[in-house]
């Protein structure tokens, strides 16, 4: 992945760069869900928090939990939510436009006072596409998502899931990008694009990770 990829990931709309990891333990909790999907998403979040290097916690103090997963079938379930539009601001014509749009996911990030993430809200429509969809692929690539500040349409061009040996997996360069972003040397939160450099100086291979050629 060369830094112009990894610099667009994290560029938003107005042309501004944002790299933000989380600066706190993950607490998720899955809402319109059985029993075995839960498993299955918590199992999904806690192996890309392990992949990262991070930490997961039973209770956020501030907010109890911090990674909200919500699956419906239908935008205009949201607002009957309680309390659910004084987390989500706009909430309303918020699900009106993606109701339009025949959105069928949408995420948003809260951020703390250093910049670093503290909680995530993700919304999953349950149309065709995502219904087709193993569970596993789909908390795969919704945990991926959640662990870094991308952009929107971030993964217009590149999917966060590959196939390798007929299994679905996190794609590598993804993988390696995440776990590059919570290096504790490098800062939790990166305006600058030039930090789409120091990412990907630590993606790539280091001698030590490098087999010695056969004698």
């Amino acid at each position: 992945m060369s830094p112009d990829q990894i610099q667009t990931l994290f560029t938003r709309r107005d042309g501004s760069f944002l790299c933000a990891r989380w600066g706190r333990p993950i607490v998720p909790v899955i809402f319109g869900t059985d029993d075995a999907t839960l498993a299955t998403v918590k199992g999904a979040i806690e192996a890309i928090v392990a992949l990262a290097g991070h930490r997961m916690a039973e209770t956020d103090p501030e907010l109890g939990a911090n990674l909200m997963v919500f699956f419906f079938r239908d935008w205009a379930e949201l607002p009957q939510v309680p309390k659910l539009d004084h987390m989500i601001p706009g909430l309303g014509p918020l699900c009106e436009r993606l109701s339009a749009e025949g959105a069928n996911r949408y995420r948003t990030f809260r951020f703390d006072e250093t910049g670093a993430i503290k909680a995530v809200f993700l919304f999953l429509r349950m149309d065709e596409h995502l219904s087709d969809m193993p569970a596993q692929d789909l908390a795969l690539a919704q945990g991926a998502e959640a662990m870094l500040s991308f952009a929107d349409g971030a993964f217009s061009q590149i999917s966060p899931l590959a196939r390798s040996e007929g299994n679905v997996i996190l794609h590598p360069d993804l993988a390696l990008l995440i776990r590059a972003a919570y290096d504790p040397i490098l800062p939790a939160v990166a305006q600058d694009a030039g930090h789409a450099l120091r990412l990907m100086a630590r993606m790539l291979p280091t001698p030590d990770r490098i087999a010695a050629p056969d004698a």
